[in-house]
Parts: C-alpha cells; structure tokens; sequence
C-alpha cells in the first residue's frame, strides 16, 4: 500500500492538501519534521498515513484525554487500529490496552507527556518498534507559547532512551517564528523538514463587539443561533457559572466547564456537547485543546483573552469542517484589568529563574498588547490577526466586522490634542505616567479625591472634554492607540505618547478616526470555500441523512461526526450515489466506513431519489 492508497481506502480523500503530502513524504524518507498548519487543516493525517505504511508503532503525544479519545475513536472507526494510555481508565482498560501493545496489535498510541515519565511506561516502550513519536499541539513545549506545559520538556529525555530513535514529527496550529525556533530546539529536532501552510481560515468571519449589556448581546447573539453547535469562553470560573446560568434561563441548553468543577462533571458535560445533547458549552480555557468536534459554527468569546496566540486557537475551534463559522469577541475595558491580574497572579507549572521569569512576564505583557491592539482597530481583523503570525495577505478580507460593517469618517484633530496635552501635562505634574483611566477623568473634570490630592484639577486640560461621554473618551482613546498615537506601557499599564503624538501637538498632522454606524447585515452565516449550492430537494436529502447519522451514532455511542462530517454528507446529497462502488467516490468515505454503514446511507438516499439517483455535474 502506498499513501495514496491508505489516504482513499481509510480516510476517504483521493487528494492531500496543501502541506500534508511534503510532510507524509518526510517522515517515510525517515526525516524529522515541523508541520505549522491551521486548524482544520489536516495535522492529523501528516502522522497518520505514515503509521499506516511503516513498519511498527507511531506513538502520539497528546495534551488532553477528550482529544486522544476523539482521536482513537475516529481511527477506530476508519479501521485503523489505534488505542490510548490514560489515568482515567479502568484498571480492567489499562490491561487490555497493555495487553495490546504487547501484542503489538496498535498502529497508533496515544498518551499524554505526563506518561512518559513513568518507569513502567519506558519499560513497555523500550520493547516495542517505535517508528515514529509524533508531537501533536507542540507549542506546548515552548515557554515562549501560550499553552507551555512543563511535562513537554521531557519528550526528549524519553526519546534519548529508546533503544533506537525514532523519527519525530511536530505538529500544531499556532505558533509564531520564534515558537517554531523554540519548538525545533527543545525537541532536538535534526534537520527537519518544515511546513508552514498559513493561519488563514477563510471560512470564519470575525468580529469584535463592544455591547453596554454583554449578557443580554450574548444571549441575543445565541438565539439567533438556534440549532447551532457553540462554544462561549470566558475569563474567570465565576463568569462560567454567570453565564451558563444566565443563559439557560434564557431557554438555551448549555452545560459548564472549568478547573473548579468535579471530574465526573466536567467529563458528562463535555459528552453531552460532544453528543449534541446540549447546544452551547460554555468554558475557561480549560476547554477544548484539540477538541475534535466538527460541527462547531459558532465561538463567543465573553471575555478578551491574555493574547491572540490563545483567541485564534480557540476561536478556531469553530469550522472545522470547512463549513461558514462565526468567531465573535465581546469586548470591555474591564477585561484588560482581569487579563494583567490573570499574567501578574499566574502560577507556573515550574520556577524559571528571576530573570528568565521577568523576561517571560514582560513577553506575555506585550503579548496582551497586540491583543488589546486587536479589540480597538478598526482595520481589517483578519488582517491583524495574520500580521502577527507574520502572514502576507490582502488589505481587506470581506469576511470580518470590520470589512462588512458600515462606518463613518470623522476628523478628531482637536479632542486627539486635548489627549496628548493631557498625556504631558500630567506627566509634568507629576513626574511620571498614569494610566488611561485616570487621563480620563482629568479630561471629564472629575471631583475624585485622588485627583485632587494630585492636583490634577489645577491643570490646562482639566475639563476639556467635560460634556463628553466617558465612552466617547475612551473611543478616541482606541482610535490613537490603534494608529500608535499612544500605546500602554506592558510593565507598568501606564498610558504614554507615541512616536508620532508631536506631528500632532506641534505639527498640524490631521486624525480621523472610523466609527461603526452599523454592524454586518444579518445573515445565516459568513461567506465559506465555494462548494456545490444544495437545492431543496439535496437540502431535505440532507436532513435524512443527518437523522439517519443521529442515529447510528446514539447506537454506537460515539459523537456524530465520528460516524461521517458534514462535508461528507452534503457530497452524498449532491452525488446521490445508488451503488457500493458509486458510495465510495464520496468524499471523506473510505472502505471500511462504506462496509460498516454504506447500505443504512444509501438506503435513506434511494427512499429520497425514488430508486433513480443522479450524478454531480
């Protein structure tokens, strides 16, 4: 069998896309390598397909159990045997797992790093034909990475003690260049071959959302929703139960999920959103590391998270089966404060020493910025989010809040100098910068007895902007951080001039600032990949189909998607295919699948083409 053979008969696909196939190919010629990928993008398969051809095991390091268990599960139901080490199995589990491996009757193993530790587990290993340890979510080794897991750095010392090396492959959808570097370096990958396809995933639209009442806007949001797959994060655990209380009482099913929650909780919650028991989960980011669900369509974020590395990975949890997503933030300034008290309050996994700790804290403060940055431009989202992974790209996307909402131009000149003059005369006073909060209650001429104690009210610029709402000032405020008029200092959180603020004061530089005057148009969803239109009779096909899957996968106990996605049955509703050999050719349906569930599928589809099926043009 070749790879081409392995990707049709056990995944169903007659093509690799981009970046899996130079991937496949160095791991078989027996190179390390690094795969950056966006999620969605196939990571899986660059390990995959190659276990399936080499000879003995591939061992897969995973962070998360719910992750591993998709996985197997997946495999498992492609034919492949593949099967998982964790410490939330029975011991009844484990002897059968151990018995298997043993037996080497596993293509595929997957653990987590924690696994490698143990002595028993290296003695198992050390008696097997490791081919291949591949590295799934790898930017969990670099400190420099926003998810730095202290069990990753011992990988290496595992690998060290196989009687043979095997090849190692690295894998994960977020990381900028140095977490590459960093990645590459722990690891101790040789010579690796490298593939970066791009972080852009045309199929999600993004937008940032500034609402009075974020609970009444999310539960609005929601409801528009029905029917819909979606994952609500938010900052803090309290804000998990807020929310999800809120938003049952609101008639919406949700379930909660966080680190203060028992096991046993956590675990029937994730399954019933898994199942599509329960239409939203609503989650810190203690949720959903590599989660496997498909049919996601929408990600909330209730809070700003510390930085973009974070927001992307879990906005990108949405459309992962290529299908129109939406990934929308709701953002305050409250949500900056909790996100500098979360990096000032983390504690680590490890103790780095003081000045690689300073170091790290500065990182994840300026981090922050860029996120911050995100929440207040008015350019291009997706185009911000891009730069900051270094990708080349379009000045505009179309498919973002910013590209399709309606705004207004207008020149703020005048408020812009009140700002800066009250950046520098304050700093005058006193010595030293403050921060934006107490720049805006010089401007509004507020009474408090902190400003007085200052005396702050005996400066120029006290009260300027006294018949401006707050929300305005602020407003301007985004609108010359976001042109780098000003910027926030990351140590200190204290608002200063930038480089450009004198062509302003001194100089006559002109500011306009763009205000959203009305948000995107409704719609049913963001613009995704071209792909063939459903007419009714395919969209009612559909439906059945759905149901018929709905039910194979009660039968069996395993999530929906794991018995076919969505993509695949919206193919077999154009193809219509009315044969065994015609079912194969759907997209996403390999052998064993068409065996195991071919007659159910095409059954439903005779009973919808009354015994006569057509062809995709």
């Amino acid at each position: 069998m070749n790879k081409y053979a392995a990707l049709r008969q056990f995944f169903g696909h007659t093509a690799f896309r981009p970046g899996q196939e130079q991937l496949v190919d160095g791991i078989l010629q027996g190179r390390d390598v690094l795969g950056i990928m966006p999620t969605g993008g196939g990571k899986s398969l660059c390990y995959q397909i190659p276990a399936l051809l080499l000879p003995g095991v591939t061992l897969v390091i995973s962070p998360l159990i719910s992750l591993m268990k998709d996985q197997v599960a997946a495999l498992t139901a492609a034919g492949v045997p593949a099967a998982l080490c964790n410490s939330a199995q029975s011991l009844e589990e484990s002897r059968q797992v151990w018995s298997g491996i043993r037996r080497r009757a596993y293509r595929l193993i997957y653990v987590a790093p924690e696994r490698l530790e143990k002595p028993r587990f290296l003695e198992l290993m050390a008696g097997q034909d490791i081919a291949l340890v591949a590295v799934d979510e790898a930017h969990c080794i670099s400190q420099w990475g926003q998810d730095f897991r202290p069990s990753y750095l011992k990988i290496t010392d595992f690998v060290d003690a196989l009687p043979r090396r095997p090849v190692l492959a690295a894998f994960t959808a977020t990381a900028t260049a140095q977490v590459q570097d960093d990645i590459a370096r722990r690891l101790a990958l040789r010579d690796p071959v490298r593939a970066v396809t791009g972080f852009d995933r045309p199929n999600l639209f993004f937008d940032v959302q500034r609402p009075k009442n974020k609970l009444a806007a999310l539960t609005a949001l929601i409801a528009g929703r029905r029917g819909k797959s979606g994952i609500v994060y938010c900052a803090t655990r309290s804000a998990v139960e807020q929310v999800c209380a809120a938003l049952n009482g609101a008639g919406i099913s949700a379930v909660r999920y966080h680190a203060g929650l028992p096991e046993e909780e956590r675990r029937g919650n994730q399954e019933d959103f898994q199942f599509d028991r329960r239409q939203v989960m609503v989650a810190t980011n203690a949720f959903g590391m590599g989660i496997d669900k498909s049919n996601v369509s929408f990600v909330i974020h209730y809070n700003m998270p510390k930085n973009l590395e974070s927001y992307y990975q879990e906005a990108g949890r949405a459309g992962r089966d290529g299908e129109a997503a939406d990934c929308i933030l709701l953002f305050a300034p409250g949500d900056v404060t909790t996100a500098r008290y979360l990096i000032e309050h983390s504690a680590g996994d490890s103790e780095p020493a003081p000045q690689e700790q300073a170091a790290l804290r500065q990182r994840e403060l300026e981090r922050l910025c860029a996120m911050v940055d995100y929440c207040k431009t008015d350019r291009c989202l997706r185009g911000v989010i891009l730069d900051y992974f270094g990708q080349s790209h379009p000045e505009a996307c179309g498919n973002c809040g910013s590209c399709q909402g309606v705004f207004t131009e207008a020149d703020i000149t005048v408020p812009a100098q009140m700002i800066l003059s009250c950046i520098k005369r304050v700093r005058d006073r006193l010595g030293y910068y403050v921060g934006a909060g107490l720049i805006v209650q010089v401007l509004r001429g507020s009474r408090s007895q902190r400003l007085r104690t200052l005396g702050l009210d005996a400066l120029p610029t006290y009260g300027l902007m006294k018949d401006a709402a707050q929300e305005q000032v602020q407003a301007y405020l985004d609108c010359l951080s976001g042109k780098g008029y000003v910027y926030t200092d990351p140590i200190h959180a204290t608002l200063r001039p930038g480089a450009a603020a004198g062509a302003v004061l001194f100089h006559g530089e002109r500011v306009t600032m763009q205000a959203r005057v009305a948000p995107p148009e409704a719609r049913s969803g963001p613009s995704a990949p071209a792909r063939p239109e459903l007419d009714p009779a395919d969209g009612a096909l559909l439906a059945a189909l759905k149901a018929e899957r709905t039910r194979l996968a009660r039968q069996e106990e395993v999530p929906a998607y794991v018995i076919f996605s969505n993509a695949a049955l919206a193919d077999m509703a154009i193809r219509r295919p009315r044969t065994p050999d015609e079912f194969l050719e759907v997209s996403g349906v390999g052998r064993v699948k068409a065996a195991k569930y071919g007659a159910a599928f095409l059954a439903v589809i005779a009973a919808h083409s009354g015994g006569a099926g057509r062809q995709a043009p």
